[in-house]
């Protein structure tokens, strides 16, 4: 194949395999800065995207778009709440087709300009369509506009990403049911939201538009929010979510889907069937939205290369990526690591400093970070207290609420509350919850000094910049001179 700066869409003459130096699968957060290396070294390399836009999840629909509208809420939960800082406003009322244009011109601006980044290298071909194996080291591509090109290269990797796993539960199928892309692309605001699953997705979609003007109610199968975090930090949040409005039950297994009927007969909305403790009940709602959980896009005939993904659908590699078959890596979600952008990101490197750099890169041991992008927003890193004892270690918990965070009180944002665990005996920071305003900021300080080994007495005395949420840390650890 001879390199082209242009996306191909239509079949080459050639009957045979086009002969490559690497193929990547996908324009996410590891596919696409990959491509621009290998090519930069020379690689003849193409990468192949079956949506419509480069980017991946993260760009086209998870990340970018949603905090996009998470911004455009937060303005209209503060314009409500202008009276509490002496400023007096009219109605507040939001235009969904206005906050839903916002999200795709950025959207279209992030997307394309990922595009040329890409287009500008003179080894790097960027192909539309749908892609599977056909052979060890050889993968067929059913192009967008129609046709067939085949493509071999001794290095191939995966980064395809997940998608909303849709549960079978009866009647699902029969109501229109929404999912955290096509909930993005409504140009009217719900009357009454019912949110499946409690995750991440479901709380930062429920706040969302309970902020934009809805009626919202979230179900969770599970005895609680948030079964990875602490009992305190989860019922933190749950409270959070209860203060403006928002219906949350958990321990709710929904049995049946049906549509609701208008007094006319015609469908109105959707009624679900949930079991719980207090037995069986039935929630109405104007609209569904289906966020409990997302599986791997790994359905790429894996078994004509040797490979099989594990029970979850995951493609197994290890912590350089690479999978059982020499010469393939999977990167991103798709691997069943963290699934975050950052980690995908991170994976990259990992991939680029073996293949183009030192070697020796690995991602065993690194730290990952999360952010819960609820409003105020959790900050994660490192061990739970739960997941610390469970580890057989002693440990002391630095804890305090944001209302006594100078800053918090100031912009008045004091909900929420931090939380760190140290170790015992060496004083090192294990992990902490930071719960309110800025909360994946503060996180962040905190990885790095983890990072840099810092024990918990150094923060306590360190001389941060007044008045700063980072300050707070003075504070936070102070507690455990109590």
């Amino acid at each position: 194949m001879s390199p082209s700066t242009s996306p191909s869409d239509s079949s080459p003459p050639s009957a045979g395999p086009e002969s490559l130096d690497a193929i990547i699968i996908g324009t996410g957060q590891a596919g696409k800065p990959l491509a621009g290396a290998l090519a930069k070294a020379g690689w003849s390399t193409v990468i192949i995207e079956r949506a419509e836009r480069v980017g991946g999840t993260c760009v086209v629909e998870g990340c970018t778009p949603t905090k996009t509208m998470v911004a455009s809420a937060r303005v209209a939960h503060l314009v409500r709440r202008a009276a509490d800082y002496g400023v007096r406003v009219g109605d507040v009322s939001v235009e969904m087709g206005v906050v839903r244009r916002r999200k795709r011109d950025i959207v279209e601006s992030w997307s394309s300009g990922s595009r040329k980044g890409m287009e500008r290298h003179e080894t790097l071909e960027l192909v539309f369509g749908s892609a599977r194996f056909s052979g060890p080291h050889e993968v067929t591509v059913d192009l967008r506009a129609g046709g067939t090109r085949v493509f071999a290269a001794p290095k191939i990797f995966i980064n395809t990403g997940t998608h909303t796993f849709i549960p079978p539960i009866p009647g699902l199928a029969d109501v229109p049911f929404l999912t955290s892309t096509s909930i993005m692309e409504l140009d009217v605001v719900p009357e009454h939201l019912v949110v499946l699953g409690g995750g991440y997705i479901g709380l930062e979609f429920g706040q969302m538009f309970r902020r934009f003007g809805a009626r919202v109610t979230i179900l969770e199968a599970g005895p609680r929010l948030l079964a990875r975090e602490d009992d305190d930090v989860a019922e933190e949040v749950a409270s959070i979510l209860a203060g403006e409005g928002i219906d949350v039950l958990t321990g709710a297994r929904v049995t049946r889907v049906a549509p609701a009927e208008a007094t006319d007969g015609a469908p109105d909305g959707v009624v679900l069937e949930v079991e719980g403790e207090a037995g069986l009940r039935r929630v109405t709602g104007s609209h569904l939205l289906v966020s409990v959980g997302r599986r791997p896009n790994s359905d790429l005939d894996l078994d004509t290369t040797g490979l099989s993904a594990d029970e979850r659908g995951f493609i197994r590699v290890d912590d350089r990526l690479e999978t059982p078959v020499e010469g393939i890596y999977a990167l991103g979600d798709v691997n069943g690591g963290p699934p975050f952008t950052h980690v995908a990101y991170d994976d990259y490197r990992v991939v680029r400093d073996n293949l183009l750099g030192s070697g020796g890169a690995s991602r065993a041991g690194r730290l990952v970070p999360s952010t819960l992008f609820i409003d105020p927003p959790l900050g994660r890193i490192g061990w739970t207290e739960a997941e610390a004892r469970r580890r057989g270690r002693a440990v002391r918990i630095a804890k305090l609420p944001m209302t006594r965070v100078a800053r918090a009180v100031e912009t008045d944002e004091t909900r929420g509350l931090m939380k760190a665990v140290v170790d015992a005996e060496s004083g090192a920071i294990l992990g902490a919850a930071i719960l309110g305003i800025e909360g994946g900021e503060i996180a962040s300080a905190l990885q790095i000094a983890m990072m840099g080994g810092l024990p918990w007495t150094t923060l306590k005395d360190a001389v941060f910049s007044h008045p700063t949420l980072t300050e707070s840390l003075n504070n936070l650890f102070m507690t455990l001179d109590d």
